[in-house]
């Protein structure tokens, strides 16, 4: 499996749970939650999307900056959380050294 693959496999879960998320808590139609679709235009308005980013930290374990409460458009949101994600991913991985690896010169 490529890294694009397991990259492409992560986003389309973001996307996937942040959906549901909408749909659950927004009464949003899963078929209008394009890339590219407004959020505002939906009726998440700076209330919900403080709420939205409130129940992503939850579901899946983040702490978001307020850079968060900014984002638009429902692509936004999961390129944004995706990254989240991954950076936390990174940051949970010990390194090499920390597992008593030894590295080559």
């Amino acid at each position: 499996m490529t890294s694009s693959t397991i990259s492409s496999m992560t986003i389309d879960d973001t996307e996937s749970r942040i959906r549901t998320l909408l749909v659950k808590d927004f009464k949003l139609e899963p078929g209008t939650l394009t890339p590219d679709a407004r959020l505002d235009d939906m009726g998440v308005d700076s209330i919900g999307m403080a709420e939205l980013i409130f129940n992503i930290e939850d579901e899946f374990g983040l702490k978001l900056t307020d850079a968060a409460v900014q984002l638009s458009t429902f692509g936004e949101v999961v390129r944004f959380i995706d990254q989240a994600v991954a950076n936390q991913r990174a940051l949970a991985t010990p390194s090499p050294l920390a597992q008593g690896v030894p590295t080559a010169p």
